[in-house]
């Protein structure tokens, strides 16, 4: 059985969509079951507390990698449109920068985190023990 390309100036059936928008989905669905998980594990094992501090911290988190999610969703839409128009040197040229703005960006993200999470976290009102988790989990995270 051959398989049949899509491609995005096709008449698309439900049965193509489908194709074309399951590895994004099954991607989404594996990073919600991991933090799920992750908080099933904290809150049995670890305790309350640590599980608060996950919650609390858990948007920062998501936050910075709003910024990553945005950058490579609108840098493959601009590779596969330069490279559909034929230019593969010039989507050669945007793949390369988005590989080093990408790799750029994240250390700086890294670097910031890391100097202002205790900050940040005491902004959002985490105080004690749930403080100091908090930073624990988010610095991880970031590494």
């Amino acid at each position: 059985m051959t398989k049949q390309r899509i491609q995005l100036s096709d008449h698309f059936s439900y049965g193509r969509l489908y194709r074309f928008v399951y590895p994004s989905v099954l991607t989404m669905v594996f990073v919600s079951i991991y933090g799920i998980v992750d908080g099933i594990f904290v809150s049995n094992f670890v305790g309350s507390t640590p599980f608060a501090a996950l919650n609390l911290i858990m948007p920062v988190l998501m936050i910075m990698g709003a910024f990553g999610f945005m950058l490579s969703t609108g840098g493959s839409a601009v590779v596969a449109k330069t490279f559909g128009e034929g230019d593969k040197d010039k989507a050669q040229k945007y793949f390369s920068m988005l590989v080093y703005v990408t790799f750029a960006g994240g250390i700086l993200f890294m670097a910031f985190g890391q100097i202002f999470l205790r900050d940040i976290a005491m902004f959002l009102g985490a105080e004690g023990k749930m403080l100091e988790c908090s930073v624990s989990y988010g610095r991880i995270c970031m590494c």
